[in-house]
């Protein structure tokens, strides 16, 4: 195996070997507490110029397959990992990790210290980094390195949601008779999204990034839905003017993660960059309308700023914080009171699981079975 450095923009190097593609990678560096999932998140638009750490120690035990990706292609910037499992055993299996990661151009690596990456992480917070490999990278020193690292764009300030948006609009069908149509903004939509309300017998449309609240509105939907996707929520005034759009109308709304941030904009709230973010499947959330603990994956190193105490107005009347991370008290879900219009942070589609919050996807198509 050829020798591979890690990056970090304060100094700090890891030392392992490549994993996956050679080459060299730049992205913000963070990390993922999942045990289970892999596929999913190498494959969630969401983590766009991200560079993703797995905590948990075997990463690659059931392969890959043609079912569970959530996009066409892997998104991450690049990968690390402890220990790349060296057989993948998996009935459902098409390939290995290791060769889906070299065949895509993924840049990786594997380091012993993915604990010691975490902990410096949770430590320092989110940074860049890059991950360098083969033989320019052993022959450059680690201050040039660093540097380089220094140079590469910050996750602040970044439009990424029209980079992985889809180009076309397409249609998800409704399992059986349909008995709503929804809009769906695609900010960097994972498939199971639209395949949860699918489920729920939803035609979804989904439209991209670029689309205008009058191209959403044109199609004379039931309710409008805001994917996840990445980059910072500040950055995407084109998708909060389609949002205020669509709230104008009285339209019943849903928003996810990216769409919560910018939910929370349309509202006129602000939003901020978390430390080291919420990335995984093990975060409690607690919906304060009915006390009920979930939980739940996510995805997000950025949050909406509102006041968790008591409602707060809006151009569209009163609103209020409906989730909160039990963790540390982060906004993780907003709604308005007088008009049908909801969202949450995290992830109630997640294929991975867990599955506690999937029930989201019933209330949004309560709210438009109400307002018929």
């Amino acid at each position: 195996m050829n020798p591979a450095l890690l990056v970090l923009e304060d100094g700090r190097v890891f030392r392992g070997v490549a994993y996956g593609a050679e080459g060299e990678a730049f992205g913000e560096m963070v990390f993922n507490t999942g045990m289970t999932g892999y596929q999913e998140t190498l494959t969630d638009p969401s983590y766009a110029r991200q560079i993703v750490a797995m905590t948990s120690p075997h990463i690659g035990n059931t392969g890959v397959n043609v079912e569970d990706p959530e996009s066409p292609r892997i998104q991450v910037a690049g990968y690390v990992v402890r220990e790349p499992a060296r057989v993948a055993s998996n009935w459902r299996a098409t390939g290995s990790l290791g060769s889906e990661l070299r065949e895509q151009g993924v840049v990786g690596i594997a380091i012993p210290g993915t604990r010691a990456l975490t902990r410096h992480l949770r430590d320092r917070g989110a940074m860049r980094a890059g991950i360098f490999s083969g033989a320019d990278a052993a022959l450059a020193g680690e201050d040039a390195l660093v540097e380089r690292v220094r140079q590469s764009p910050s996750m602040e300030g970044a439009d990424l949601a029209r980079d992985v948006s889809t180009r076309e609009p397409y249609v998800v069908p409704p399992w059986g008779m349909r008995r709503y149509k929804v809009a769906a903004l695609d900010l960097g939509i994972k498939a199971m999204t639209p395949f949860r309300m699918s489920q729920r017998g939803c035609e979804v449309h989904v439209l991209p990034a670029t689309s205008t609240a009058e191209d959403l509105l044109a199609l004379a939907p039931d309710g409008v839905f805001l994917s996840n996707g990445p980059g910072d929520p500040a950055a995407a005034d084109y998708a909060v003017d389609v949002l205020k759009g669509v709230l104008d109308t009285g339209t019943p709304f849903f928003g996810i993660c990216f769409g919560n941030q910018i939910f929370g904009r349309a509202l006129g709230l602000g939003t901020y960059k978390l430390r080291f973010g919420h990335r995984g499947i093990n975060q409690p959330v607690q919906d304060r309308t009915t006390g009920k603990v979930d939980v739940s994956a996510h995805n997000h190193g950025f949050a909406v700023d509102a006041p968790v105490d008591r409602p707060f107005d809006t151009p569209y009347g009163p609103g209020e914080v409906s989730h909160v991370n039990l963790n540390d008290g982060c906004v993780e879900g907003l709604r308005l009171l007088d008009r049908p219009a909801f969202s949450v942070q995290y992830h109630p589609e997640a294929a991975a699981g867990p599955h506690d919050a999937s029930g989201l996807f019933d209330r949004f198509c309560d709210l438009m079975e109400a307002s018929r």
